[in-house]
């Protein structure tokens, strides 16, 4: 189990695309340089590092949201105006809004 009381210095928000699914991930690191993953599922997995941590997110096809711009948003099929990274009281509550249905196209 992680402890929210342990600082974290930095908190990101990733995502990926399953068809008309926005699927979100938030990634922190921590105060000793060890990094965290929230997925959709409501796990919390642990890695080494934030480059470690990245690399993961990397491979299963994730972007950084802080890094897209117009045009990328658009490949993946969505504008930058029609998402941002969820927000919940707690964990509990923000599982159940790490994917977002973006709706059929017209």
């Amino acid at each position: 189990m992680i402890d929210d009381a342990i600082p974290f210095v930095s908190e990101q928000w990733w995502l990926a695309t399953l068809g008309r699914t926005v699927v979100w991930a938030r990634l922190r690191v921590r105060d000793a340089g060890t990094a965290e993953i929230f997925d959709s599922d409501g796990a919390t997995l642990v890695y080494e590092s934030e480059d470690v941590a990245r690399a993961m997110l990397m491979d299963a096809e994730f972007v950084a949201f802080d890094g897209l711009d117009d045009d990328d948003a658009l490949l993946r099929g969505f504008t930058l105006d029609e998402i941002a990274p969820p927000v919940a009281d707690d964990d509990e509550r923000l599982r159940a809004r790490m994917s977002q249905s973006l709706g059929a196209r017209a």
